[in-house]
């Protein structure tokens, strides 16, 4: 399967080649941001069927999707993913890419537009399946960021 981040400010398309890519300002990662908005180890990307996970690793100024704040989640086609500063668009498939709204290549400083659809794929909520191998631990973080009620 054949996935890119198409960037929504005139920065470089990223192709995801390999199954895993590791986002980040560090030398050694995969996809380098040179940006200090990016953390060293910023994200993880995963390559499956169908879509990309998602997997933030603790970054400073977070992972979104779809404007939501994110520690994990999964990219369908043309959801929006907001690495820092830098805002692309998940595109699968050889489709042609759009060109930028401006010419400028630099970090957007808004987070990307909120969807929607919140709702995953009924094949990753489906819980029925057998899991044969070690028991499965479940995470006591949520996936999403919730948005603190304001005081009085």
């Amino acid at each position: 399967m054949q996935a890119r981040l198409i960037p929504l400010d005139a920065a470089p398309a990223i192709e995801l080649v390999k199954d895993l890519t590791l986002v980040g300002r560090n030398d050694d990662c995969d996809v380098r941001l040179d940006h200090k908005s990016v953390s060293k180890l910023h994200c993880l990307l995963v390559k499956t069927d169908g879509l990309v996970l998602v997997r933030d690793l603790g970054s400073t100024n977070g992972t979104r999707v779809n404007g939501q704040r994110v520690r994990r989640a999964a990219l369908l086609p043309n959801d929006q993913l907001a690495i820092a500063a830098f805002r692309y668009r998940v595109r699968f498939g050889d489709g042609p890419d759009e060109p930028p709204a401006n010419g400028d290549a630099v970090p957007a400083d808004g987070a990307a537009a909120a969807s929607d659809s919140d709702e995953l794929p009924a094949s990753l909520t489906d819980t029925d399946k057998p899991v044969s191998g070690p028991p499965l631990r479940r995470n006591v973080l949520p996936d999403v960021y919730t948005n603190p009620a304001p005081n009085p």
